[in-house]
C-alpha cells in the first residue's frame, strides 16, 4: 500500500494539472470501489475548480470551489495518472479506456486524471472542506511527521510506559501518520533500534535519534519519488526509485552495511508483517 512518500509523490505530480483548474466533466464508471462511492458524486464534481491539493497522512485532499473535499485513498493499487498534459518533463497522450477506469476526470484545457484501480481498495468520498479533519478516515490521526508537532518531547510521551514493539507503535496511525511498514524498516535500522525492542523500553537517545531518522527517510523517498513496489506509479506512469536505497527492507540474508558490520539482514515476522533488520546493529 503506498504509503506518505508515494501519495506526497502522486500530489506533487497533480498540482500543476489539478490546482486552479476546472473539473468540466466527470465519468463515474461504477457504484463503489472499497466503499460506496458518494451520492451524485459526478454531478456534484463537474463544474468545480480545484482551489488546492492536499495531503493528510496517506490521502490526497482536492478542496473545490464549493465547500467540498475530494477525499481520495489510492488503496493496495490505486493509481491517479495525468494524460493529455505535461507533467515535469513529461507529456503522456490519452490512453484507451481501461478496464479498471473507474473514476475520470476530465478538466478544462483538455487534461484529462484518470483513477484506475484493479483492486478496488482504494476509496473517494466528498466531505465539507472545513470539517475535513473530522472526517472518519481522517479524525484519529497522528500529527504528520515533518509538522511542528511531531517532535522529541511528543514521541517521548506517546512510546512511554507502551508495551507493543517500537514497529508496531510506529505503524500506529495515532502516533505518527502516513509510516508504513516500508519507512519503519529503514527508519528503525537508521536509528539503530531494533523493531522487536518494546516501545516503553526505549532509551532517550534512542526517542531523540527517531524524529529526525523518520524526517530523514521520508524526504529522501520522497526526493527519489516513492518506492515501485507492485502498483505504485506516479502521476505521469513512471516508477519510483527509493528501493534501489533500501538499506534493510527487502534484503533479507544480503549482508549488513554499516561499515564494519559482520551481521546479515535478517527477517523477522511480526504480527503477520515481515520486518527486515540487522541483530548486529539494531538493539
Amino acid at each position: 500500500m503506498p504509503e506518505l512518500p508515494e501519495v506526497e509523490t502522486v500530489r506533487r505530480g497533480l498540482m500543476p494539472v489539478m490546482e486552479g483548474a476546472m473539473i468540466a466533466r466527470t465519468e463515474v464508471n461504477r457504484p463503489d470501489l472499497r466503499w460506496p462511492l458518494p451520492e451524485r458524486m459526478a454531478e456534484r464534481l463537474t463544474g468545480q475548480r480545484v482551489k488546492a491539493l492536499r495531503r493528510r497522512s496517506k490521502y490526497l485532499l482536492a478542496d473545490l470551489d464549493s465547500g467540498e473535499t475530494l477525499l481520495v485513498h489510492l488503496g493496495m493499487s490505486g493509481r491517479m495518472l495525468v494524460s493529455g498534459a505535461r507533467v515535469g518533463a513529461f507529456h503522456r497522450d490519452h490512453p484507451a479506456p481501461q478496464k479498471h477506469d473507474h473514476v475520470v476526470l476530465h478538466l478544462e484545457g483538455g487534461a484529462r486524471v484518470t483513477f484506475n484501480d484493479a483492486r478496488r481498495f482504494g476509496a473517494m468520498d466528498l466531505t465539507p472542506t472545513d470539517r475535513a479533519g473530522d472526517h472518519p478516515l481522517l479524525a484519529g490521526l497522528g500529527p504528520e511527521p515533518f509538522g511542528n508537532d511531531f517532535n522529541e518531547a511528543y514521541l517521548a510521551d506517546r512510546l512511554k510506559n507502551r508495551k507493543t514493539p517500537i514497529k508496531a507503535a510506529l505503524l500506529d496511525q495515532r502516533i505518527v501518520a502516513g509510516l508504513g511498514n516500508i519507512y519503519v524498516a529503514e527508519t528503525l535500522y537508521r536509528a539503530r533500534i531494533s523493531p522487536l525492542r518494546l516501545a516503553g523500553d526505549l532509551a532517550q537517545s534512542q526517542v531523540h535519534d527517531l524524529v529526525p531518522a523518520i524526517r530523514d527517510v521520508l524526504a529522501e523517498a520522497i526526493e527519489a519519488g516513492g518506492s515501485s513496489l507492485r502498483d505504485f506509479r506516479h502521476a505521469n506512469g513512471e516508477l519510483g526509485y527509493f528501493a534501489k536505497h533500501f538499506q534493510v527492507y527487502g534484503r533479507e540474508g544480503e549482508p549488513c552495511e554499516t561499515p564494519g558490520c559482520a551481521g546479515t539482514v535478517v527477517r523477522t515476522v511480526q504480527s503477520g508483517r515481515s520486518s527486515f533488520w540487522c541483530p548486529y546493529c539494531q538493539r
